[in-house]
């Protein structure tokens, strides 16, 4: 069997999956073929990777690497897997002119990678990449499954899902995490053992819908108690998310410092004391790209030193979605898929985020019914920029993308549509060739 990982430069994160696939016995001797436009980051990814092939896996597994596009084809020739984790136009310059010029206008952000004028514009550049890999795909391994872990989540894979005809799941790290950290935060660490628990909603902005103790008694009473005197006595790094507890009534799955620039209620420039009340730390997501690349030569080294490097396998979903589907073992995910009304009250062609059943026959996601109507409404807000994205991208038409911005729940509420109009050209400009043509 042969497994891809597009993106493979991205160290870490490859090793985590294919380190899994590794300590996993009917994945531990597959190809595993490692595709990157960086020379440099796929060595690292390779030597890495070999050595814990050595070390945990007695060398079962065959490594091959592929380097730039005249090799993509190549790399993805008869997989059964492929998983992607790509970031086109990288820290510099893209991410950066993602932040700086809408800082030009006021326009304040956190992440900037799924939502808002950041996220529009990091979907604008990856879609083109990803119809290349999706052609390929269609040439030469049809029928593997595409396991999406790029954001912004719901824009590419909703993309993918819709014209493509690759079989695609995306995959967010914030949905096994959720109900066990926050009842972490919450000094309720007796109710994680045996918790029953229900999530669906988008990526990002999934909500922990019901949560229930080993014995079938409701947490959620005692989570809204807790979540509200928490906010009230103490600062601390999940402020925006215990407030959505207290005026919306449910937890969601993706971090307060990523939902706080997803609607149009915590950053604003009109009442500025607001960032120090919520604790949001705008402009997070460039300092962790700084420290990241400052840090990885030293990690690197540390890893490489001794040559004993191994892995434990990690509760990413992407080696237990193989391992289902390759030995017909039922495993449950919550994945990102079409809605084609598994939501009843959010839009059919929306990408959304629910339960979702992996075995043998595939990935085959789960009928969830309608949200609470703030929810849905909530969820509602961030959908439409999203699909207008999509849009954009599939006609190369400007207007769609302008439109995107003005329905921003963030933009639209800090910013006129003529200064709106004004950035997304500035935007589109300085991405260079980094952004494909619109007319």
């Amino acid at each position: 069997m042969k497994i891809t990982f597009m993106g493979a430069g991205s160290t870490i994160f490859a090793r985590n999956v294919i380190g899994d696939c590794m300590c996993t016995p009917c994945l531990c001797e597959s190809e595993f073929a490692l595709y990157d436009i960086d020379k440099q980051r796929l060595e690292e990814s390779e030597i890495i990777l070999s050595a814990i092939n050595r070390n945990i896996n007695g060398g079962k597994a065959k490594i091959t690497t592929y380097l730039g596009e005249e090799e993509r084809k190549e790399a993805l020739r008869g997989a059964s897997f492929v998983v992607n984790a790509i970031q086109v136009g990288g820290y510099e310059p893209c991410t950066v002119t993602d932040f700086e010029i809408p800082k030009k206008y006021g326009l304040q952000q956190t992440i900037a990678d799924t939502m808002g004028i950041g996220g529009i514009m990091r979907a604008l550049r990856t879609i083109p990449v990803m119809k290349a890999f999706a052609d390929d795909m269609q040439e030469v391994c049809p029928d593997a499954w595409f396991l999406n872990y790029t954001n912004p989540m719901a824009m590419l894979t909703g993309y993918m899902l819709r014209y493509t005809k690759i079989k695609t799941v995306g995959l967010c790290h914030s949905v096994q995490g959720c109900s066990y950290h926050l009842l972490k935060k919450l000094g309720m660490e007796d109710k994680i053992e045996g918790r029953t628990e229900k999530i669906a909603g988008i990526n990002h902005m999934a909500w922990l819908l019901e949560l229930y103790d080993k014995d079938g008694n409701d947490l959620y009473p005692e989570i809204r108690r807790r979540a509200k005197e928490k906010n009230a006595d103490e600062k601390h790094d999940d402020m925006v998310r215990f407030d959505y507890i207290d005026k919306l009534g449910y937890y969601c799955t993706e971090s307060s410092e990523h939902n706080a620039e997803y609607n149009p209620f915590y950053i604003k420039s009109k009442y500025p004391e607001m960032i120090e009340k919520w604790n949001i730390p705008l402009d997070e997501y460039p300092r962790r790209c700084v420290n990241q690349i400052e840090g990885w030569a030293k990690q690197r080294d540390e890893i490489l030193a001794d040559g004993k490097i191994t892995h434990e396998r990690s509760e990413e979903y992407a080696s237990y979605i193989m391992e289902a589907i390759v030995t017909n073992k039922p495993y449950k995910i919550g994945g990102n898929v079409l809605n084609n009304g598994l939501i009843d009250n959010l839009p059919d062609e929306a990408c959304v985020e629910v339960p979702c059943l992996v075995d043998g026959s595939g990935i085959t996601p789960c009928k969830v019914g309608s949200l609470p109507l703030q929810l849905a409404a909530m969820n509602s807000s961030n959908i439409y920029a999203q699909l207008l994205t999509i849009e954009a991208a599939v006609t190369g038409k400007k207007q769609y993308i302008y439109n995107a911005a003005m329905m921003d729940p963030h933009t639209g509420a800090e910013l006129n549509i003529e200064d709106i109009h004004k950035m997304v050209d500035e935007l589109i400009e300085a991405h260079g060739d980094w952004m494909p043509d619109f007319e």
